[in-house]
């Protein structure tokens, strides 16, 4: 039950993150422009920076509440993936686990290029865009292995 609920919380949270990613790189490579008022022109139309700070508190929560989880993937999940020979599976989750790693070692950098140096927006937009493709790899890989383990 408490590795369950874990499990859901870490993918709300995950939700909070894709949206707050998602949002931030709209709004750095995708800006609204001025007179623009339709639906999607609404979702770019925010600061990017206000989103920084939120980003790295949900990311590190994420990151811990998987940590907590990880050893039972190892013990309960991963056994029954080796015995069907899902090395695919498996393969998606072990690259997750590095972009997260490397991500994490990013984000001091990230926070500080958001908060003390706004003049450089080359180094925001990289950081910005390694982030957004971590958190939609992540997601997507925590979901295809999550689910192959319920349909086993």
């Amino acid at each position: 039950m408490f590795v369950t609920t874990l499990l859901v919380l870490h993918g709300i949270l995950a939700v909070f993150l894709l949206g707050a990613i998602t949002h931030q790189t709209l709004g750095v490579f995708w800006p609204r422009q001025p007179g623009q008022t339709d639906f999607v022109a609404n979702m770019r139309g925010i600061r990017p920076q206000v989103y920084a700070k939120a980003i790295v508190y949900m990311y590190v929560a994420e990151f811990a509440l998987g940590s907590l989880l990880y050893p039972t993937y190892r013990v309960l999940a991963r056994p029954p993936l080796q015995d069907l020979q899902l090395t695919y599976v498996i393969g998606l989750f072990e690259v997750k686990e590095n972009f997260a790693a490397i991500v994490l070692a990013m984000l001091p950098a990230y926070w500080m290029y958001w908060g003390k140096f706004p003049e450089n927006k080359t180094a925001r937009s990289v950081m910005t865009a390694i982030l957004f493709l971590t958190v939609w790899y992540n997601f997507i890989a925590g979901h295809l292995v999550n689910n192959a383990r319920g349909l086993l």
